[in-house]
């Protein structure tokens, strides 16, 4: 649901105190999904690295694999999908459980070698905006692994052929088919990453049998078997629910102090982690609470 956030942001989708881990994804028959985005996933990571940043982190459903990295930064809106996480991977020097707002992200420029964005594009109302703060908290030559769903998948077309939906497949602008749900078109994403000095490396096509029926009626292994067949297909034609994209950070390094990890979301300074209750900004005042082991950049405590 939408978050009573500044009305001159963009809306921001809120899973507090939602079931979703639970309800869309234990219980929500949808393993398959689960299993082929697994796949890509592993096709794209790199193998290893010093710090990741996981961007709608969640509950942590893909946090374990992300093994070859020293530190794992599961970044969410939602307080609630982050003590999730907690319960399920723990607390550990290994991670590290951020709630803020991806429009205002709250780490120093270039601190982070990798990052992923898995199924939370869909919910930016402003696309472009958001992966301009992803792309600031990367290195150079940092890898980033993005999904987003894809407008011009193969049901959307047919939908729209038959006149059975009325907007076009395959005009650029995203389409809100519910409230801060979007599809995009893949021509567009990747526009936004190369304005952003980003270079494609990558594209794999996911959810190719993303259907009910399919899913009841062909065996589990053979549909994630072709999937991941299928998948390798992305460079050349984009058709399915789901693309995965691997894109490498381009472009001079920012000049950062090598102590600093986080930054003020209000006026963009460096903090100094010098308590385990609150972060304050020694530039314009504001505090940020420290609760259960979960930074809250949300919105600051005064």
């Amino acid at each position: 649901m939408p978050a009573d956030v500044n009305k001159d942001r963009p809306r921001v989708c809120d899973y507090e105190g939602s079931d979703y881990q639970a309800r869309f994804w234990d219980q929500g028959e949808r393993a398959y999904e689960d299993e082929v985005e697994a796949i890509a996933l592993v096709r794209l990571l790199p193998p290893g690295g010093r710090l990741i940043l996981e961007v709608g982190a969640g509950a942590g459903r893909n946090t374990p694999r992300y093994v070859g990295f020293d530190r794992v930064v599961l970044m969410d809106y939602s307080i609630t999908q982050l003590r999730h996480a907690q319960e399920r991977l723990g607390r550990s020097d290994k991670f590290i459980y951020v709630a803020a707002d991806v429009y205002r992200l709250p780490f120093v420029p270039g601190l982070f070698d990798a990052a992923t964005m898995i199924r939370v594009l869909h919910h930016m109302e402003d696309a472009p905006q958001a992966l301009a703060q992803i792309r600031e908290a990367l290195q150079p030559g940092a890898a980033f692994i993005l999904e987003y769903a894809n407008k011009q998948n193969l049901k959307a077309i047919l939908r729209y052929l038959l006149r059975r939906q009325d907007w076009s497949p395959f005009t650029l602008e995203p389409v809100e088919f519910v409230e801060i749900n979007f599809d995009f078109h893949p021509k567009a994403v990747r526009q936004w990453l190369e304005a952003l000095n980003f270079k494609i490396q990558r594209q794999l096509t996911v959810s190719h049998f993303r259907l009910d029926l399919l899913k009841r009626l062909v065996p589990h292994k053979l549909l994630v078997g072709l999937d991941s067949i299928l998948q390798i297909s992305g460079n050349w034609w984009q058709l399915t629910p789901s693309v995965f994209v691997r894109a490498q950070a381009v472009g001079d390094a920012p000049v950062v102090r090598s102590s600093a990890f986080f930054r003020c979301p209000e006026c963009r300074c460096e903090l100094d982690e010098n308590s385990r209750e609150t972060l304050e900004c020694a530039s314009c005042g504001s505090q940020w609470a420290v609760q259960d082991g979960i930074y809250n950049f949300r919105e600051p405590v005064k």
